[in-house]
């Protein structure tokens, strides 16, 4: 009898780069923290689905601080990817790992606070009718009639749609559909809420990136017969599609 050896496949390892938010925490972190809740706070999805790192270089601290931080932020929901700048002896299989040598990309612009209303006076409260108010409805769709400059983040929980362009260093962010009727040179990330029906639609695609619902694409994963054409990407399933605009 003669024995047949099965060669098992290789395993393909292939690199891949991501685009992540660099937090940079201050001393002490409980101050810091109380602006990062501030932050949180303007924008309830700045840091929805968004992989963080976390750069404590330069910062006088020791292990359990740093683990405490983590876990502090984790319980507020920002998820951190991995750590830079932190001594080895400092890393643990309890910690993400070291990272080093990102590629800045420009500062994220932070959500901007909605001006305070002055209240009435009391004067004016007690001759008003005792009317009830109509309950405020969450906007379903955000128009911005300027172009998106580098190092701004727009977010919308429904649709967006960008009447002018989305600049290299610049993203656009939608719980739904995102449409931009200038040129996209930036990020794009659409279905951010699960909506797996989403699509991105642009007039010519120069992207950085797009994703849907968790699917990306970089630069160099995009078509190069659309680049510099009108497109739209959504999802089959579990692919991600393109195609041109007629």
């Amino acid at each position: 009898m003669t024995a047949v050896l099965t060669k098992p496949r290789p395993i393909r390892l292939k690199g891949r780069s991501y685009l992540a938010l660099t937090l940079t925490p201050e001393l002490p972190f409980e101050d810091w923290l109380v602006r990062l809740d501030d932050l949180a706070g303007r924008s309830a999805g700045f840091f929805l689905r968004r992989p963080v790192v976390l750069d404590v270089e330069g910062l006088e601290i020791d292990r359990a601080q740093l683990r405490d931080l983590v876990g502090k932020l984790g319980a507020r929901n920002v998820r951190i990817m991995g750590i830079e700048g932190a001594r080895p002896s400092m890393l643990g299989n309890d910690l993400p790992p070291a990272m080093s040598g990102g590629k800045a990309t420009g500062d994220i612009e932070e959500p901007a606070a909605e001006p305070a209303k002055e209240a009435p006076a009391a004067e004016t409260m007690a001759e008003a009718p005792a009317t009830p108010l109509p309950a405020r409805t969450a906007p379903t769709s955000l128009v911005v009639t300027q172009p998106v400059r580098s190092g701004q983040s727009i977010f919308s929980e429904g649709d967006v749609t960008i009447v002018g362009s989305v600049a290299s260093g610049a993203e656009v962010i939608a719980g739904g559909s995102i449409h931009i009727y200038g040129t996209l040179r930036g990020r794009a990330m659409a279905g951010t809420l699960g909506n797996a029906e989403a699509r991105i639609f642009c007039r010519k695609l120069e992207a950085e990136l797009v994703g849907i619902d968790g699917y990306y694409k970089t630069a160099e994963d995009l078509e190069p017969g659309l680049r510099g054409k009108p497109a739209q990407f959504w999802l089959e399933g579990e692919t991600f599609t393109a195609g041109s605009i007629a």
